[in-house]
């Protein structure tokens, strides 16, 4: 300014150059954080070795009149941690005990899991008193909220020349799992859930609809209950079972946390609907299996044929100008719904059937282990 007066160039900063973010990993140094002195720099130069001229900054001193967040922090070895107190209580830098003092407009920011998510490292003592506020988050406490979250995050518009129409009952039966699974008590709280578990499961379920939609040369994408199984990877993966969870496995944990999602979604759409016309076509011998790699058309056909099934997806959204696609996904999401609240059955080898049947096969099964367990007690003849 003194040089240059009116002319001194003025340069706005804009966002992305006022943010600065570091992962905090253990090989992290001082050097990499607030910097070192730079003897090259300073024979070039001509400056003294303790002057700020010869200093060769890290990325907090770059960060001045903007805001420097470390992810992660309790990764941040501890003389690192112990290097942030003078930039924390008086505002500047000391490199290798040079008289070099440059004060800095900076906001510090730092993230970290809650301790009993991680056993990692800690944030010692003195820098979390020097810490100005400490916020908590937590997992959204609506299903609507969740559900923002994950259509924001989600990678869901996809450039494959189709229209992608994710049915609202889809997302909220994928963002209803998480809710389930934080509740249910075969999975370790202290891990958690994470929103990263619906994130995961609505991306594969848009693939795998995707997939179907390329292979029967479908216009338009749209993801049904059935894409939802198929991305049990995602939720498996992404949940920690505790002893009761491991004797059962990830696998069925998974399906059955779907299914109480399925239940609960469909509770919401439909609170009072009579569906005795489905249930009595069903019991009368009906029979219907579906896949999520069936085509549209062809699925749509056969869900026709159940009595009054088509007849109840206006309360999902669904009229009878709908996409036939978004009308075959609707009907097959009360089929799982009815299925979860046991009125008709669900088999992987039969598909939906009548509910006396589960029963049926579920009394043989009991008499049979009843046989197997006395035949073992019987006394050899001699």
């Amino acid at each position: 300014m003194q040089e240059l007066g009116n002319q001194t160039p003025i340069v706005f900063r804009g966002r992305d150059e006022r943010y600065v973010e570091k992962l905090a990993t253990p090989d992290v140094t001082i050097a990499d954080i607030i910097g070192d002195i730079d003897p090259i720099k300073a024979a070039k130069g001509g400056h003294a070795i303790g002057s700020e001229l010869s200093v060769h900054y890290g990325l907090l001193p770059r960060a001045n009149r903007g805001i420097f967040a470390i992810n992660e922090l309790p990764d941040l070895a501890g003389k690192i941690q112990v290097g942030l107190f003078n930039i924390m209580q008086e505002g500047d830098v000391q490199i290798k005990g040079y008289p070099v003092r440059l004060p800095l407009d900076v906001l510090l920011v730092f993230s970290a899991n809650p301790e009993d998510y991680t056993a990692r490292g800690k944030i010692v003592t003195p820098l979390k008193d020097r810490i100005g506020s400490e916020i908590k988050t937590h997992y959204p406490a609506s299903l609507e909220h969740g559900v923002a979250i994950t259509e924001q995050e989600a990678w869901v518009g996809r450039n494959s020349g189709r229209t992608i129409l994710v049915p609202q009952f889809v997302k909220q039966v994928i963002e209803a799992i998480a809710f389930k699974a934080r509740a249910d008590q075969r999975i370790d709280k202290r891990s958690g859930v994470s929103q990263r578990l619906p994130i995961s499961c609505l991306e594969n379920v848009v693939s795998n609809a995707e997939r179907r939609s390329i292979v029967a040369g479908e216009d338009h994408v749209v993801p049904r209950i059935a894409d939802v199984y198929s991305a049990l990877p995602a939720i498996t993966g992404k949940i920690e079972l505790e002893y009761e969870g491991e004797l059962k496995g990830a696998d069925t944990i998974a399906r059955d946390l779907i299914r109480q999602a399925v239940q609960m979604i469909f509770r919401q759409y439909y609170p009072s609907t009579d569906f005795k016309q489905v249930i009595d076509w069903f019991e009368a011998g009906g029979q219907l299996k579906v896949s999520d790699g069936e085509p549209t058309s062809l699925m749509l056909s056969r869900l026709e044929r159940v009595q009054g099934l088509i007849d109840k997806l206006e309360p999902l959204g669904v009229v009878s100008d709908s996409p036939p696609a978004l009308r075959a996904a609707a009907a097959e999401m009360i089929l799982e719904g009815l299925h979860s609240m046991d009125k008709i059955s669900r088999s992987e080898e039969r598909g939906f059937t009548a509910a006396s049947e589960r029963k049926a096969a579920g009394a043989q099964e009991l008499y049979r282990d009843y046989t197997m367990e006395r035949n073992r007690h019987k006394k050899p003849l001699n």
